[in-house]
C-alpha cells in the first residue's frame, strides 16, 4: 500500500498572518482537521497547523485564539511524503517524529495528506 492509495485531497491553505480563530473557523466550514500554512516567500517552506496544535498550543495555556497567531503555533518545518512511499514507511517516520500527518507531494506540489487515521484505517 502507497501514500496515493490512503492519502485524503480533502485540504486547505492558510497564511501565516491569520489568526487562530480563524484557522480554526476554516477547519470548521472545511471538516478537516489541519491547514496547510503557506509559504511567507520564496525561500520559506510550508507549515501546518493541525486541531492538535491549537488545543495543546493555545488553548490548554489559557492563550487568545484571537491574538494568537498561526505561525506561532504551525509545526515546521513539515515532512513530505512522495505518492509512491510505502504506507509502513510513512507510519515510522510519524512516529519517529510524533506527528500525525505528513503531506503528499509531487513535482513540487501538495497533492494529498495521509494521517494515522488513515493508516489505522487502513489495517483494520
Amino acid at each position: 500500500m502507497r501514500a496515493k492509495d490512503l492519502m485524503t485531497s480533502d485540504f486547505d491553505f492558510i497564511s501565516g498572518d491569520a489568526t487562530v480563530r480563524q484557522a480554526l473557523e476554516l477547519m470548521n466550514q472545511t471538516r478537516v482537521h489541519c491547514l496547510i500554512v503557506l509559504p511567507r516567500d520564496e525561500y520559506d517552506g510550508h507549515g501546518i497547523i493541525t486541531d492538535r496544535d491549537i488545543v495543546y498550543k493555545v488553548i490548554a495555556t489559557g492563550g487568545n485564539l484571537d491574538k494568537a497567531y498561526v505561525h506561532q503555533v504551525m509545526t515546521k518545518p513539515m515532512f513530505f511524503v512522495e505518492p509512491l512511499h510505502d504506507i509502513r514507511a510513512i507510519a515510522r517516520l510519524l512516529r519517529a517524529h510524533k506527528l500525525t500527518r505528513a503531506p503528499v507531494v509531487e513535482v513540487g506540489k501538495i497533492i494529498g495528506i495521509v494521517s494515522i487515521t488513515d493508516i489505522i484505517r487502513h489495517f483494520r
